[in-house]
């Protein structure tokens, strides 16, 4: 073990005059990183039926909800879903915002438009929940709560298994 006299003789001391000379060695280097990401069962049935162009959830038996995004376990029950479950890609909006912030938080510019996330009941699962995502094709406050919309999907050919395989939704009559 090394005492402290001993670990402050093996301390080099750089001044900011020996970094402007540039007689500290530096060097450049970009690593070659990769990253995964395992979705796991749920979630990658999920991510796979939305390239497809269908939502998928997982329902639960015992308090009859279908739960989008699914899960393998209902919070509600305490116990595993049972079976896996189409939905449609139609709902109603529970809540919304208009949105004077972009997602890198700066400001949106006075000529951009406003962004619309909304958390939207999808026809098919449980009550009171939802998913969220975006609303367009509409002026961002004539948006009210209760308003159906429809998923706007990107062409298959564009889709990736990605929750922004679904564009935005769109109001519906």
């Amino acid at each position: 073990m090394l005492d402290a006299n001993a670990i402050e003789k093996t301390v080099t001391k750089v001044s900011f005059k020996d970094i402007e000379q540039r007689r500290v060695l530096s060097i450049n280097y970009t690593p070659n990183l990769q990253y995964a990401w395992d979705n796991g069962l749920a979630i990658g049935r999920y991510l796979a039926e939305l390239k497809r162009g269908r939502i998928i959830g997982k329902k639960c038996r015992s308090c009859k909800r279908v739960l989008v995004p699914p899960r393998l376990f209902c919070e509600t029950c305490w116990r595993p879903t049972d079976e896996w479950a189409y939905v449609q890609d139609t709902g109603t909006i529970l809540t919304y915002v208009v949105s004077h912030v972009n997602w890198d938080a700066s400001r949106v510019k006075p000529n951009e438009r406003y962004h619309t996330p909304a958390v939207i009941e999808l026809d098919g699962t449980g009550k009171d929940q939802g998913i969220l995502h975006l609303i367009d094709e509409i002026e961002p406050y004539d948006i009210k709560i209760g308003m159906r919309v429809q998923a706007v999907w990107r062409p298959l050919e564009e889709r990736i298994g990605t929750i922004t395989d679904i564009k935005y939704f769109k109001v519906i009559k």
